[in-house]
């Protein structure tokens, strides 16, 4: 037995978790900053006792039996070892340290924490980011190269000299006897939207705070009103505020439904009083990073707010059930909602699945190819995610999203659809900073555009979780920048416009890159969709896969 108690099963040393707090007692000044600021309070304030050792006088060398043990008692920082607060590697305490007194450090040895966390009977949970990085890392889009450059001009020069339109379509091309089929028997025309090939990905009012969602926004806003670059926004399952619903600004947003139908009373409530229509209505049938368990945000983050957004109680956790009661299959579900989707407003709103990245893609893609109604299909790699996913679904469930496009763009090259449904990617887009790279290679796959969520919480708001399982607790709302916080003392620390300001660079940055590598390829009025000839890798077998040139 020792001070603290008895030594059981789940009794942890500061050596055994994943991150150790470096303190340097010299440097510290007490201000009590860092314990403050913690999300996990993963750190206190203790008292210390320290043996003081005393060098005697020369003459008393030979009574050392009589000098006495001496004790100093002093305050300082101590590392809580309980799994429930155990430090996440945040450095929110380094920020805030006015003398670099503190400092996170990863433990030297195996991760043991995650063998001791399921306490309960609970499996591991957390924010949707996968443990190991890919070998070699990059992954296959980082390792894609573009090999087809045109000798007419200056490749270098291309870029700043012509005017570019990048612009992508969301919505039913049909071919122009369908077109005029359907407008004959029906008075109807499948809506099409021309919009920016880089959408803001769902993360719902819920999963993000507020000061982050109000952020993305005006960003969104700004970028449509003031640069002309039509950026659209997907407001994930939940709903959104009634505010946004009655403004001109709702053009610039995709509304989501999802099983859980959370948020839609309202969304249903607001429509006769409607400014704009939405871009699109987007029917989540999968995520990427938890595929067929279902979407989760847990009762931390349900506040008064998001419960009567959502319409249910407050403080209780809100799964969106894998299937529903109105959805036996998914060729039945699919043709059901998007028909009454379409009526709901009018028959003006393109309305497409999102489903996870899976080898059944090709069946519902078959199936929307027999649905005039269908405006598109958005696809969630395995790789795509921020909520609070399990372990085993994020690193062993799930399909990479390269392949999973490539396959489905070469089904509608063989039944003669390539240009009628338009493939949108997600999952793992820009996951180590290489956005424009990674989008340019889906597109030349055959995506029409693609879908980035985690990299604007990285780039727009400074978040810092990583592969290395660093942070990530996205999911009990916890978030030390309040990127996905519902806490006001935690969201506070975020501010809208600075996130507003982020999102127009991330895009501006992408924009120029993105016509960097497209310049060279000859193409300045249109984006290259499907021109997988310009395309190679390094990798033979991934060659094989993909239908791309093998280069070395």
């Amino acid at each position: 037995m020792f001070a603290n108690g008895f030594i059981g099963p789940d009794t942890l040393s500061v050596k055994d978790l994943p991150w150790q707090i470096h303190w340097d007692k010299d440097k510290c000044t007490l201000c009590g900053r860092c314990t403050a600021v913690c999300p996990v309070h993963a750190i206190e304030l203790g008292v210390h006792r320290k043996r003081l050792v005393q060098t005697p006088p020369v003459g008393e060398l030979a009574r050392k039996h009589d000098l006495a043990n001496v004790f100093q008692v002093f305050y300082g920082i101590r590392q809580k070892t309980d799994p429930a607060h155990a430090c996440v590697g945040c450095a929110m305490c380094s920020l805030v340290c006015p003398n670099g007194s503190i400092i996170p450090c990863r433990s030297d040895e195996a991760d043991k924490l995650k063998f001791h966390i399921n306490r309960g009977g609970y499996p591991r949970r957390r924010g949707g980011r996968r443990n190991v990085p890919e070998q070699p890392p990059g992954g296959i889009l980082d390792r894609i190269k573009f090999t087809r450059i045109s000798m007419l001009t200056d490749p270098a020069l291309d870029a700043g000299r012509h005017e570019f339109e990048l612009r992508t379509l969301l919505g039913r091309v049909l071919p122009p006897e369908e077109s005029l089929r359907l407008y004959r028997e029906q008075g109807w025309v499948p809506p099409v939207r021309e919009i920016y090939p880089l959408i803001i990905g769902s993360m719902s009012f819920g999963a993000l705070s507020p000061a982050m969602w109000e952020g993305l926004q005006m960003g969104v806003a700004y970028l449509n009103e003031e640069l002309g670059i039509p950026v659209r926004i997907c407001t994930g399952e939940g709903g959104c505020p009634p505010r946004l619903l009655r403004s001109r600004f709702l053009k610039y947003v995709i509304l989501q439904i999802a099983s859980g139908y959370f948020g839609w009373d309202e969304i249903i409530h607001a429509l006769p009083e409607m400014k704009e229509d939405p871009c699109a209505v987007e029917i989540k049938y999968g995520q990427g990073a938890k595929p067929g368990d279902g979407g989760l945000l847990m009762w931390y983050k349900v506040n008064k707010l998001i419960a009567a957004i959502r319409g249910v109680p407050t403080g209780v956790s809100l799964p969106s059930p894998p299937t529903h009661q109105t959805k036996y299959s998914i060729e039945e579900a699919v043709a059901k909602m998007i028909q009454s989707m379409y009526m709901a407003w009018g028959f003006r709103v393109p309305v497409y699945p999102k489903i996870s990245g899976t080898s059944t893609a090709l069946a519902v893609l078959n199936n929307l190819t027999r649905n005039p109604y269908a405006a598109g299909l958005a696809i969630d790699g395995e790789d795509g995610g921020t909520g609070a996913a399990y372990n085993v679904s994020m690193d062993h469930m799930g399909h990479p999203i390269a392949s999973n496009i490539r396959d489905c763009y070469l089904n509608l090259v063989k039944v003669g659809q390539q240009n009628e449904i338009p493939l949108f990617a997600g999952g793992g887009v820009g996951k180590y900073g290489n956005l424009a790279a990674n989008a340019a290679a889906l597109i030349m796959l055959g995506a029409s555009g693609v879908q980035i969520g985690k990299y604007m919480m990285q780039a727009a708001a400074g978040c810092v979780g990583s592969e290395s399982d660093r942070c990530n607790i996205c999911n009990i709302g916890l978030c030390p920048k309040g990127i996905t916080a519902q806490d006001p003392r935690l969201y506070r620390r975020l501010d809208p416009e600075k996130v507003a300001e982020r999102v127009v660079d991330v895009f501006l940055a992408f924009d120029t890159e993105l016509k960097k590598i497209v310049a060279p390829l000859g193409r300045s009025t249109s984006l290259p969709i499907g021109m997988s000839d310009a395309l190679a890798i390094n990798d033979r077998s991934a060659a094989e896969r993909l239908q791309i040139k093998y280069v070395v």
